[in-house]
């Protein structure tokens, strides 16, 4: 078109893309900060497993999670057996730490509930929401007040007090 056309009848059509206002010739520091870490660690270090991966070849290593076998639990101990007390305590604690991951997750699925449906979670979350309560009520009727130094005695000590009032109260 030539220069001297009439703007109001032919007008520029609207750029799609601003235009960059340059305002140094320097280049960009963060930019040379990550080619200088790609370049002097992350390229060395990646050449270097696949290098080892190739002369494993086979003998790759899978990581899967330990299976412990069930034990005895410590009402079925024989006095003075100190081993098999010490396999209930620790099979106690690993029930405990699932139990705790358990309500973790159940917890996580109702805030991500809560989140996404907003102000009317309580209807649309009710499932959720009973869900929650029943295992958060399972987890403190078994493992609540029995403080930091919470053993498989003290859990066991509590549920037979809680049996005994029950068997009072009927």
């Amino acid at each position: 078109m030539p220069q001297d056309y009439d703007k109001d009848v032919y007008p520029e059509p609207a750029r799609q893309t601003p235009v960059v206002d340059k305002q140094t010739t320097l280049p960009n520091p963060a930019l040379i900060l990550s080619k200088l870490f790609y370049y002097s660690v992350d390229l060395p270090v990646t050449t270097f497993r696949g290098i080892i991966e190739g002369i494993q070849g086979d003998k790759k290593s899978h990581y899967y999670h330990q299976n412990f076998r069930r034990v005895s639990e410590l009402t079925e101990c024989q006095e003075g057996d100190y081993v098999c007390y010490y396999e209930a305590e620790m099979q106690w604690r690993r029930d405990y730490k699932v139990d705790q991951e358990i309500v973790k997750v159940i917890q996580e699925r109702l805030r991500a509930c809560q989140q996404r449906e907003g102000p009317s979670y309580t209807q649309n979350c009710s499932k959720e929401l009973q869900q929650f309560n029943e295992v958060s009520k399972g987890f403190q009727s078994r493992y609540g007040d029995l403080g930091a130094y919470a053993s498989s005695r003290k859990c066991l000590m509590k549920q037979k007090e809680r049996m005994m009032a029950e068997a009072q109260n009927a």
